[in-house]
């Protein structure tokens, strides 16, 4: 074990490692909990995704530690799954099958950037302010969605901010015998707290409260005993009913049974069969595809040199060559591999996007340095399959706090951002803080490309702006083009 993992190598022991990888799966296990919970909004099976995500996040944990030996983890994306969710399949009306054939190319598309050199001018075409931006408005993001999970919210639309009903012209007179399945505004919505009377929002409440003490008590796996917390609270306070755990259909068989519903259906006639069918929707399957993949590259990127820097778990000439080489000629690149071919296994099995969770900090803070430490995350993860019969209980308040604290760790990306000066502002706002209030994160990296490059434009630098940028500006604005004539 010690010659596999170099341990001596990178000064720390077997106990050190695992101790490490218990710490990063008490980070980052809630994702066992918060992934199924917006995925399934979808339609794909609660217990599918529940077994999907652990499959995901074993299979390419394993492939970061044995192949890569550095101590990351990964798992389906937070930020990432609510892009599947509300951006691709609400917004853009794919169904989750399509949407898993687009996660698998990305996986693709990603090992390809990965083993040749086209990684390299994706790097150098984004100004590192917009990916600070983008990775500081995913977190807005999250929050939000915490937020409305929590049902800290309510809207109010009244019959002069209403545009559609049901897919249709709104008018007073309209009768509904089906009843409404969806109302669109305008601008004229107006959001306000709840009065703080229901049951679920309290418990969300509540349970936002005990993760924050956990979190600066520095209680290790407070996101997860947060929500623990939370939905034993549930239970006396009518949130959670224990009566209606189903030992039958919700155990680890009937997970495997429901497995079947996802696994390969990217590949099915409703996912990869039908993705390509529609000629017009191309520019907008592949803008989507392309969200996808520079999201998961860049969040994948910043974990890595924000933390390995440090740590001297990638070296310098690990970054050089992660720019100037191609192939697997560096540890990082054999990080990113494992990164990319994560995201096309889960995909297969039925999640969203599979990344390197910044979570790994935490067992790297504990002293991880080598594959080990993945390696023991994986198998905690794998033990996880056990909660299945339990974890269809666990309430939206419970996981609704988990959001809110995962969106707040995520806002430190803004700190790198110069708000006083304009010409790095605007675009940052519009990649950052835009893509939460227009619920949706491609659209956001769009509105912060096309303003980056009209600043450029207007002050004279256009030279500074990469090919690869002017070319995503572009489709962008044909994507806008396609979609008002939908």
């Amino acid at each position: 074990m010690d010659k596999f993992f170099e341990l001596k190598k990178h000064n720390t022991t077997v106990s050190t490692e695992v101790m490490a990888g218990l710490t990063t799966f008490f980070a980052m296990s809630y994702i066992i909990f918060v992934n199924p919970s917006i995925l399934s909004l979808t339609g794909m099976p609660f217990q599918a995704v529940f077994l999907s995500t652990i499959i995901a996040t074993v299979v390419s944990t394993l492939i970061m530690g044995l192949f890569a030996n550095v101590p990351y983890a990964l798992a389906p994306g937070m930020g990432l799954n609510a892009f599947f969710t509300f951006t691709v399949v609400f917004g853009l009306g794919f169904s989750w099958q399509e949407a898993l054939a687009m996660v698998f190319i990305c996986g693709m598309f990603n090992v390809f950037i990965t083993v040749t050199k086209v990684r390299k001018m994706i790097i150098k075409a984004i100004p590192l302010s917009l990916q600070h931006a983008i990775g500081g408005g995913i977190g807005i993001f999250v929050a939000y969605i915490g937020i409305k999970n929590a049902n800290l919210l309510n809207f109010l639309s009244n019959d002069a901010s209403i545009i559609s009903i049901n897919n249709a012209s709104y008018t007073a007179t309209t009768p509904y015998p089906d009843g409404v399945f969806s109302v669109v505004s305008n601008g004229g919505i107006v959001p306000s707290l709840v009065n703080f009377t229901q049951p679920d929002t309290l418990l969300a409440i509540i349970g936002l409260f005990l993760t924050v003490i956990l979190l600066i008590k520095n209680v290790k796996g407070a996101i997860l005993i947060g929500i623990l917390l939370t939905t034993l609270l549930g239970i006396p306070m009518g949130v959670v009913d224990v009566s209606t755990i189903d030992w039958t259909n919700n155990s680890l068989g009937s997970a495997f049974s429901d497995l079947k519903v996802t696994f390969l259906a990217a590949f099915g006639s409703e996912g990869m069969g039908s993705l390509f069918s529609d000629v017009a929707k191309l520019p907008l399957v592949l803008m989507t595809i392309f969200a996808f993949s520079l999201s998961d590259t860049f969040d994948t990127l910043g974990t890595f040199i924000g933390t390995g820097r440090k740590t001297g778990i990638f070296s310098a000439e690990d970054e050089r060559m992660l720019e100037n080489g191609s192939g697997f000629s560096s540890k990082m690149d054999k990080a990113l591999f494992a990164d990319a071919i994560g995201t096309s296994i889960g995909a297969i099995f039925g999640t969203s996007n599979t990344t390197t969770y910044v979570e790994s900090a935490a067992g790297i803070a504990a002293g991880g340095r080598t594959g080990l430490t993945a390696v023991v995350t994986a198998g905690l993860f794998l033990l996880s399959t056990l909660l299945a019969p339990i974890v269809s209980i666990v309430p939206a308040a419970a996981t609704a706090p988990a959001l809110i604290i995962v969106g707040i760790m995520m806002l430190s990306s803004f700190t790198d951002v110069q708000w006083d000066n304009l010409e790095e502002a605007v675009p940052a706002f519009f990649a950052g803080i835009f893509m939460a209030l227009c619920y949706s994160i491609s659209y956001g990296i769009a509105a912060g490309f096309i303003f980056y490059c009209l600043i450029k434009v207007i002050t004279g630098k256009r030279h500074d702006i990469h090919p690869i940028l002017w070319l995503a500006t572009f489709l962008f604005i044909l994507n806008f083009i396609i979609l008002a004539f939908i």
